[in-house]
Order: C-alpha cells, then structure tokens, then sequence
C-alpha cells in the first residue's frame, strides 16, 4: 500500500545534507530535490525543513581556531545560509518550482501572534505553490532557546500547518531495538499507540553533524503522532527514499497517527516550555478532567495558584502529587482565580478547547 498524504513535511538532516569532511553533499541535495519536485508534481504540498547552513559556510569561507563554538556557528550559518537558499533556488528552478526561505527561532513559537503570522505566511507560501523551506534563525538564536535541533522545529512546523505526515531523514534506515551496527539489531518498523521508552534501546550517541540523537527524534516523533499526523524516520542517504517510502517499498519507521487534536491544542501541545502559571487541581477535577466527556477546568477543582500567570498564558496543571495532568489557556489572570479557588458555579479557568491532556 502506498500512503496518499496531501500536505507533507520533509526534514533534510545535517547528516544527509553534510559529507564526511563536513561540506555539502550536492550530488544527494539534487536527488532530493528531484524527488521532491516529482511529489510535488503529483499536487501533494510540501514544505522542506533543511539543516545545512552551517556545512554551506564551511565551504565558502575558513574561521581561525580562536573562536568559540558559538561564534563559529553564527559566522559560518549567517553567510551559508545565503548559499543554502541558493543552492535550493538553482536546484528547484530547473523542475519551474519557486522556493523561499523562512527563518525561524524557538520564540515565534511560544507567542501567539507570531505564530500565526507564521502560519499565515506558510499557508500563503503554499497556496501560490512555493515550497517554503525553514530553517533555525542560528545567526540570533541564543543557545538556551535553541530547538533541541531541527527535528523539533519539523515536529512544530507539521503541527502548526496540520500536515498528514512528517519525514524525517537521517543516515539510518530507522530506528533499531539496540545499537544499529550490532549483530541482530533490526528497524523497529511500526510505532503505534502508548508511549515507549526508546531510552532502553536506542543508543544516545550523536550522529556526526546532528545536534539531535536518535532519542530526540523518537520523542518529537511520538508526540507528532499522538497530534494526529504519521512520521516516517528514513536513509536519507539511500536512492528514491522519498518515492520509495511514500509508496512503502522501503525498510524505515513508521509513528502511527492516532486521534485528531484541534490546532489551538496542538499549540498547546508544543508550549509547555513557555508555561507560565502553575496550577494544582484537586483528585476529582483530575478524574473529570482525564474521563472520556470534555470537560473544562472549573475553580471549584483548583486547590491552589502555584505560581502566577495572565489571562491568555500558558498555565501547567498538575495534581494532588505535583505530577502533571496538562497544559491549558487561561480564561482569565491568578488574582481572579485565586479569589475564585474551590468556589462552585464559577466561569471555567481553562476551557475544554483550549486544554491539552498530557499521557
């Protein structure tokens, strides 16, 4: 069976992108390229997230020793990401297919506004049939609010514009039960249902060029599916894997999307890190709250303003135990609620619509 996605995101790893002496590989950026534009052809979306700016700076200008890490890389992605677009441009004009270049960082996230600008614009980019490709803003981007690597930011990008599927390329062929280069570890071919532990079986060594092991992507992935959308951990590196995987005539991982969540909850979802308020529910509001009816979160099961927030935050609820129960909007600031805690017949703290269960 081949899977017939129509809004798809690709996600084109450093160590894809990057050969061995750490400068681009354009002979397999322009496969790529030439596979993309075919499933474009098909009138499938695509959006393209590619690493690669600082592997583009390498190979245009050389930076002394001297230099931190940090500074490093915002030399090298500042001037390669110039080369990156380029390269992409060229490369996508030979199939009469407009690209465009969308930079971004952790922070358009976690703000409203600027998320849905970004959104806007990303929806725009499509409709006149651009393939936006997105990359982290790496020349602005403090460390601390970094995305733990592109990975994450894909997993954003595919929730915010309610893609289908989610493919994330690599130097593997998947995600294996043990360490891929020992005897006996095969691809773990289907990811369905409950939360698994990857940590047991996938080794956390980093990939050469990647920020991002394969225990991020296992995180990212399980998440992205629970949002409803399918993610695919391919090999990069292999011929066709673009056709090949979306026509299932390949060995990778497949994440099985489960239910459909609304796309407020899905930003929701991507938020905690910029969770404000916390708020502790007490064992029965947390009942109400997990039970099969949508229910709301109303003062009479709040037991106590944990920290402060204003109406329109990011508040985290958590139970009698501290343990976390979700992630919600606030109808309205913590003074209001704090003079409403435990009281009955009260407007609602977090609305149902607005209110993202963790588990």
């Amino acid at each position: 069976m081949s899977f017939n996605y129509q809004r798809i995101i690709i996600k084109i790893g450093s160590n894809v992108f990057t050969q061995e002496n750490g400068l681009p590989n354009l002979q397999r950026i322009e496969h790529l390229v030439e596979q993309i534009a075919a499933i474009k052809k098909q009138g499938k979306e695509v959006i393209l997230v590619s690493s690669g700016a600082v592997a583009s700076g390498r190979s245009l200008i050389s930076i002394s020793e001297k230099y931190d890490a940090i500074a490093a890389r915002q030399l090298l992605a500042s001037i390669g990401q110039v080369k990156l677009i380029n390269t992409y441009s060229h490369l996508f004009e030979r199939f009469d297919i407009l690209c465009s270049q969308v930079l971004v960082t952790k922070e358009d996230f976690r703000d409203r506004m600027h998320y849905l600008n970004m959104k806007n614009c990303l929806e725009l980019l499509l409709q006149h049939q651009v393939i936006p490709v997105v990359n982290e803003n790496d020349v602005v981007s403090v460390t601390e609010l970094m995305f733990t690597d592109n990975d994450e930011l894909a997993g954003l990008i595919a929730s915010m514009l309610n893609a289908q599927a989610l493919i994330v390329l690599t130097n593997v062929d998947g995600i294996y039960n043990g360490d891929p280069k020992a005897p006996g570890s095969v691809v773990i071919e289907e990811v369905s249902g409950s939360v698994v532990d990857f940590s047991e079986f996938v080794s956390s060594g980093r990939s050469q060029f990647g920020r991002g092991g394969m225990i991020t992507k296992s995180t990212m992935s399980q998440k992205t599916a629970q949002l409803g959308i399918a993610v695919h951990i391919a090999n990069g590196t292999r011929d066709n894997i673009l056709t090949d995987v979306l026509e299932n005539k390949v060995i990778h991982t497949r994440f099985i999307p489960n239910k459909i969540a609304s796309g407020k909850k899905k930003w929701i979802a991507h938020s905690e890190k910029s969770a404000t308020g916390v708020v502790q529910v007490n064992n029965g509001a947390k009942a109400a709250l997990i039970s099969n009816k949508a229910t709301s979160l109303l003062p009479v099961g709040v037991m106590k303003i944990v920290t402060d927030f204003k109406k329109g935050d990011i508040i985290k609820l958590i139970d009698e135990n501290n343990k976390p129960v979700g992630l919600g909007i606030a109808e309205y600031g913590a003074d209001k609620a704090k003079e409403r805690v435990g009281q009955k017949k009260q407007k609602p703290l977090v609305h149902y619509d607005y209110l993202y269960l963790q588990g």
